[in-house]
């Protein structure tokens, strides 16, 4: 084998070489490009992320705000309670005072 045979073959099977991964490099990117609808659907679906996101977050100030709400409204009513059930036994101790009072007029 002559040196020019040498460098020709050499040169043939570097340039089948290249072919064969130029090829593999084009049948890579082939399969795995991504298409425009997909690329949509994924903006769709981030936008719709996005905005479950938002109305989540709208509904989680709704519900702290109702829970205080309630909270408050609950803490007056445990305070009226609390007045009627202390104005029953002031009205229950004066009703017995009176009876007593009535029997003691009533045997005397």
């Amino acid at each position: 084998m002559t040196r020019i045979e040498f460098i020709l073959t050499t040169a043939v099977i570097l340039f089948v070489a290249f072919c064969m991964g130029w090829f593999a490099n084009w049948l890579v990117h082939r399969f795995t490009r991504v298409a425009q609808s997909d690329v949509d659907q994924l903006e769709r679906m981030s936008q719709e992320l996005h905005e479950a996101e938002e109305t989540r977050d709208q509904a989680i100030t709704y519900l702290q705000q109702r829970e205080a709400e309630l909270t408050n409204q609950l803490t007056q009513t445990e305070a009226e309670l609390r007045a009627a059930m202390d104005g029953l036994r002031d009205a229950r101790q004066e009703a017995e005072e009176l009876r007593n009072h009535v029997e003691h007029l009533g045997g005397a």
